[in-house]
């Protein structure tokens, strides 16, 4: 049973969070954005037309119905002036082909650099890198289309299934092969040439501002240029950064100055010393000063 105390708090509680008082979520709200499920359950339908679909039937039914449902959670977004909706959908369904193209070519690149696998239908159902990149090729296209609000979604939607963080705003050209993926960082600004081979841990980041809103609209992340190799838990920073074509990044650097085409970064071995135990180990318990 409801006390009278508990009454009055959800009462007093109801009527705060019932008033709009300009803040951050008050803000959002006012912009208007779309069921966040409707977006990924969308997603995941374009994703699997574009990857296996090719029965001229089927895609007559589905195309269409996907275009639809796209309109219709951009037509419930808060758009900007001139948005036209309409558009960006009739845009976006021309550049299907294309976009099943990019992502072939990223399944070949990703067969020719692992040796590991099969087939390429072991890559297309399995493999982490080849799922965040479709969905990033897909969201880029909307991005550059100016949809507002669904490229983020669809982005961080791959980001939680494949731990691959890709922003739809990045420039990525063709044949990108990510090994492994986990923790791979592209930021908004990032450009990355052709047969470009990622490894895990890797992250095209930028310098931390002060005041992120001063360099809204700047180029904050690094440009790397075509078959430049960056191996696990590289981190490379800064919008004047490039890396030169051909160039290979080592493991564990760290680089915020550009590179020239046909270099290799190594990291310096930090110094180990070897320190001798006083007594022979022992199974029970090894002693040693830390």
């Amino acid at each position: 049973m409801t006390t009278k105390r508990i009454e009055e708090a959800a009462e007093a509680a109801i009527a705060e969070l019932a008033r709009s008082n300009g803040d951050a979520l008050s803000k959002a709200d006012s912009e208007g954005y779309p069921d966040r499920e409707e977006v990924v359950a969308w997603t995941e339908r374009v994703k699997a037309l574009v990857l296996h679909q090719r029965d001229r039937g089927r895609l007559r039914a589905e195309v269409p119905a996907l275009a639809e449902r796209l309109l219709g959670i951009l037509v419930r977004v808060g758009v900007p002036e001139g948005f036209d909706p309409e558009a960006i959908v009739a845009r976006f369904v021309a550049r299907l082909p294309d976009i099943r193209a990019r992502i072939a070519e990223d399944v070949e690149a990703a067969f020719e650099g692992d040796p590991a696998a099969k087939s390429f239908a072991e890559i297309v159902v399995s493999y982490p890198s080849i799922q965040a990149l479709s969905i990033y090729r897909l969201a880029h296209e909307l991005f550059v289309l100016g949809a507002p609000q669904l490229p983020r979604i669809m982005a961080e939607h791959a980001h939680a299934r494949t731990g691959i963080d890709i922003h739809p705003g990045a420039r990525i050209g063709r044949r990108l092969f990510i090994d492994h993926g986990t923790g791979v960082v592209i930021g908004e600004t990032s450009e990355i040439g052709d047969n470009v081979r990622i490894y895990q841990g890797v992250t095209l980041g930028a310098f931390s501002p002060r005041r992120g809103q001063r360099i809204r609209g700047v180029k904050r992340h690094p440009t790397i240029e075509d078959d430049v190799t960056l191996y696990a838990s590289a981190t490379i920073l800064g919008g004047e950064t490039v890396i030169g074509r051909c160039s290979v990044i080592s493991g564990n650097t760290t680089v915020t100055e550009s590179v020239p085409p046909n270099s290799r970064v190594v990291p310096e071995p930090p110094r180990q010393e070897i320190r001798r135990g006083d007594a022979e180990c022992t199974p029970e318990q090894l002693h040693w000063d830390i």
